[in-house]
């Protein structure tokens, strides 16, 4: 995976997870070899250990496609349907917390389908 143009470039969690991987399995972190890049091997580390302990570590590009297509109905921002894939909420709450102005923009049957959605298909994480 390569990142294009840094500052357009938002990424879900799991793609999060993908890059750093990749980073840590090729040695990319250390292409500019100094002192001054010997803490972005410990961010990586840290990121990734971090990353592993969510539910992202058990999601798929066809997962999120397929999620993608699913939530298309309610009309969300891009920010709100990464927010849904990264955090995978499972209460009207979090809903109202990650989507602005919720209780306008849908209805409390739409939440609730919404959450079974997710829950439908997001896999939660089943951690150690």
């Amino acid at each position: 995976m390569e990142v294009i143009d840094v500052g357009k470039t938002v990424l879900s969690n799991y793609e999060m997870l993908k890059l750093l991987q990749e980073i840590r399995v090729t040695g990319d972190h250390a292409r500019n070899v100094g002192k001054s890049h010997i803490p972005l091997a410990t961010i990586t580390y840290e990121t990734v250990k971090y990353l592993e302990n969510t539910p992202c570590v058990r999601q798929t590009p066809e997962i999120i496609a397929k999620y993608m297509k699913e939530v298309e109905k309610f009309n969300l921002t891009k920010l709100e349907k990464l927010l849904l894939i990264n955090l995978r909420p499972t209460t009207a709450v979090e809903i109202q917390l990650i989507i602005q102005d919720s209780e306008e923009r849908l209805t409390d049957e739409q939440v609730e389908e919404l959450i079974s959605i997710t829950v439908e298909h997001l896999p939660e994480f089943i951690g150690e």
